[in-house]
């Protein structure tokens, strides 16, 4: 009975440390997507700037709409997951690419999902981990256009699509949207005076295209990386309501083998003093 109890506390002691580990890893991965949020809003704000200033650059430039080629040759960029303890977080976004052609030339993000599509025989032509801190992000995306840039200059692509998981109300979804080539006469035209520019019209919207490029790419790897840890959060809050219903479950029984453990103690103390009693009577 003994060791029983021994054993129930140990186990016990145990979980009880299994949830602080798990208090800690919710706590961390709340702040990273707390302060993931706060860069989307100034990684927005940057790349409207950029959308106006060409806007206004472009005001008197009939500029046609983007064409795509005949034989299109697209591309996909996708983030899953770099850590674990994420659920199903990968397998969600890999199940949204389908049969969609941009799998020929795929660009993928985080060592979890290359796992996954090692399964399913899928060879990225471009991966990385995605880093560990979103203040890293900005140099990362810069890692991920010289791939980019690298792959269009070799006429592998003509269009890139992005593929990432958002958080709505709870609930991943994974959301699509095109990165290249960047429609500039879907940008808003900001009509005004003629700007006093140093660099021909065209020249300096390329310049600025390539800066809301890599806008475009820090939104949504940013999004990736506050949803992936919105995603550990979740797993986390259910694997706490698991330790909270054994560690309560475990108390229980530790209470009853406890007071079994007295009950058996008192009847062979009874048993005791009652062969004693008999034993002096006979003497």
């Amino acid at each position: 009975m003994t060791g029983r109890l021994a054993d129930i506390s140990a186990r016990l002691e145990g979980i009880r440390q299994l949830g602080t580990v798990v208090n800690a890893m919710t706590g961390m991965a709340a702040a990273r997507a707390r302060q993931a949020h706060h860069q989307i809003i100034s990684v927005d704000s940057y790349a409207a700037t950029f959308t106006a200033a060409m806007g206004q650059i472009m005001a008197p430039i009939a500029t046609p709409p983007v064409r795509l080629s005949a034989h299109p040759d697209p591309a996909l960029l996708v983030f899953c997951a770099e850590q674990g303890f994420a659920g199903a977080f990968s397998e969600r976004v890999i199940d949204a690419i389908g049969e969609d052609p941009g799998v020929r030339n795929l660009f993928l993000v985080g060592t979890r999902g290359k796992a996954i599509l090692a399964e399913k025989e899928i060879t990225p032509v471009w991966s990385a981990a995605m880093p560990s801190h979103s203040p890293g992000i900005p140099k990362f995306a810069d890692t991920i256009l010289r791939a980019i840039y690298q792959r269009i200059d070799a006429g592998g692509i003509d269009r890139l699509d992005a593929l990432y998981t958002i958080w709505q109300s709870g609930v991943p979804t994974v959301a699509r949207r095109r990165l290249f080539p960047i429609d500039l006469a879907s940008l808003p035209v900001r009509k005004g005076d003629a700007l006093l520019t140093n660099l021909p019209d065209l020249a300096l919207i390329s310049s600025l295209s390539a800066d809301y490029f890599h806008a475009l790419i820090c939104n949504v790897a940013l999004y990736a990386f506050a949803a992936e840890n919105e995603a550990r959060m979740a797993a986390m809050s259910s694997a706490q309501s698991q330790i909270e219903r054994e560690l309560t479950e475990l108390a229980a029984i530790e209470r009853r083998v406890r007071q079994e453990s007295i009950t058996a103690e008192i009847i062979e103390l009874s048993t005791g003093n009652r062969a004693s009693r008999e034993a002096a009577s006979k003497s």
